[in-house]
């Protein structure tokens, strides 16, 4: 395949997993019908973030894989002809959960899962307390539309990760996103950090040569906590989806406080182009990388 055109379905989410999925639904039949091949869904897509705390409840949001949601969502790309990337809360066994991306081909069938590696733990962003780090390793996976280098979030600050799915062959790297502001930030902090989220990602194009799509969560979520809930806390998702060229160029990106279908068409011819003139891959001096695998070099 030479182009392809996607859709990002950047999005509020609610409470009940029956109105995100309806809702979800409703995006990816528009976005078929604009002529997308590849929809891409943002983390944890089903309800609210709930790793703004800690709470041993929320662990009943997860479910198996396959089960409910997999089931829905195969239903979406078999009844659209769409290859689509989700992410949902895994129950893999008793008291062992995951957070996975879920890649269904145009037939319905799961093409493959990832689950995500690097797991932070940040105020606000509690997710070692859910999540088993993933045991899947970065392999991309096989669909009708190439192979797809599928990272969660967290991930997209890891250089090793997008390199590690280019080396196995990835024809794009895709980033389900849940991430934004707390209020204490400021406005000149907010800049910071969100042209960082950008910058590191187009990095990984960069130095890849691939093409990077990048789908985030949009509007404010209020604290689960009441009390801080009064005093405005909460997560305000910055939305800005977007994808870029295999050098880094922004090909499409969204506001950060809109609901929208990004749709792109991404010319995939330009990663051999790209890497014959930038041949990052040839000149990599993997003899002289050993330490890489240490945690602090002294």
């Amino acid at each position: 395949m030479k182009k392809l055109k996607a859709a990002l379905v950047q999005m509020r989410c609610v409470e009940k997993t029956e109105s995100n999925l309806k809702k979800i639904s409703e995006r990816v039949k528009v976005a078929a019908q604009q002529g997308a091949r590849l929809v891409c869904l943002q983390e944890l897509h089903n309800g609210l973030y709930f790793c703004q705390t800690e709470n041993t409840a929320c662990f009943d949001r997860a479910e198996p894989i396959p089960g409910p949601s997999t089931k829905f969502l195969s239903n979406v790309a078999r009844r659209n002809g769409i290859v689509l990337v989700a992410s949902l809360f895994e129950r893999r066994g008793r008291g062992l959960y995951h957070n996975t991306a879920v890649v269904f081909e145009k037939t319905g069938a799961i093409a493959g899962t990832y689950r995500k590696m690097h797991i932070p733990d940040d105020p606000s962003y509690y997710e070692k307390f859910y999540f088993t780090p993933g045991d899947l390793g970065f392999a991309p996976v096989a669909t009708s539309v190439g192979k797809l280098g599928v990272l969660v979030c967290w991930d997209q600050w890891y250089p090793e990760a997008a390199r590690l799915m280019a080396l196995k062959g990835a024809d794009l790297l895709v980033y389900p996103t849940a991430i934004g502001w707390e209020p204490s930030d400021t406005i000149k902090e907010q800049k910071h950090q969100l042209d960082a989220w950008v910058t590191v990602q187009r990095g990984h194009a960069v130095a890849n040569g691939l093409h990077v799509l990048t789908v985030n969560r949009t509007g404010f979520e209020p604290h689960p906590d009441r009390a801080l809930r009064k005093k405005g806390g909460g997560i305000r998702f910055w939305g800005s989806s977007f994808a870029t060229g295999p050098q880094g160029e922004i090909l499409a990106q969204a506001l950060a406080d809109i609901e929208t279908n990004l749709m792109v068409e991404l010319d995939l011819r330009r990663t051999e182009e790209i890497r014959r003139i930038w041949p990052f891959l040839r000149d990599r001096r993997i003899d002289a990388y050993k330490d890489i695998l240490k945690r602090y070099c002294t």
